[in-house]
């Protein structure tokens, strides 16, 4: 009996040694493992950590790109199909009005070559939440009667175009998707590489032609 006695107390006491050792390389192998801060906390923000309670601080002023309409450099999408920057300066331009809106006096297709000038797509020529009305047991949408089905053919699908280049409501305040870029230097810099699906993806849109917009051309 006291040998078992003996011999259960000696594994017991072993087990222990290894789970303190194997506690300690754990620990030793975590404090190797931490990364220190590439930037304090204190240059984090505008502000810094020890200013965040102070109401007098100031940002840096803002400053956007000056050029004039016609002499800027085009800004390379930040990723494929993102709304394009605006690269000259808007000084008088904004904000949009539903009477005024001066992007559309350079930018529209058919004057846009000649202004030197990006054209807008047939995308924002497109209504792509047509008119739905129920007439009856009928589904109309702009107009045109559809099936009541889940079904993807363009039979079924109404996507109005308007071929007489009058901008989509939706698409009319430029301003909620393009914005000009600012010359700020920032706290920590982005590290954000695009990677385009297209050949051209960091100056043109592209659509892959679904069923769904086979008749649309998106990419002019």
């Amino acid at each position: 009996m006291k040998i078992l006695t003996k011999i259960t107390i000696g594994l017991v006491t072993s087990a222990l040694l290894l789970v303190g050792c194997s506690d300690t390389n754990t620990e030793a192998k975590a404090e190797k493992s931490i990364v220190k801060p590439t930037i304090t906390e204190a240059n984090l923000g505008y502000r810094g950590a020890n200013d965040l309670l102070k109401e007098d601080v100031i940002p840096p002023k803002v400053e956007y790109g000056s050029a004039a309409p016609g002499t800027s450099k085009k800004i390379p999408r930040a990723f494929q199909d993102a709304p394009p920057m605006i690269p000259h300066d808007t000084t008088g331009m904004l904000p949009i009005t539903k009477n005024n809106n001066q992007c559309i006096s350079c930018h529209m297709p058919d004057v846009a070559s000649s202004m030197g000038a990006t054209p807008i797509p047939i995308s924002h020529f497109t209504n792509f939440r047509p008119k739905t009305a129920i007439k009856g047991d009928k589904i109309l949408k702009n107009g045109k009667t559809v099936k009541n089905t889940s079904s993807e053919k363009l039979a079924n699908v109404s996507i109005k175009v308007n071929k007489d280049q009058h901008l989509y409501k939706g698409r009319f305040n430029c301003s909620q998707c393009h914005a000009q870029q600012a010359k700020n230097n920032l706290v920590d810099e982005s590290r954000f590489t695009p990677v385009y699906t297209s050949p051209d993806g960091a100056s043109k849109s592209s659509w892959d032609q679904s069923k769904w917009m086979k008749h649309i051309d998106t990419a002019k």
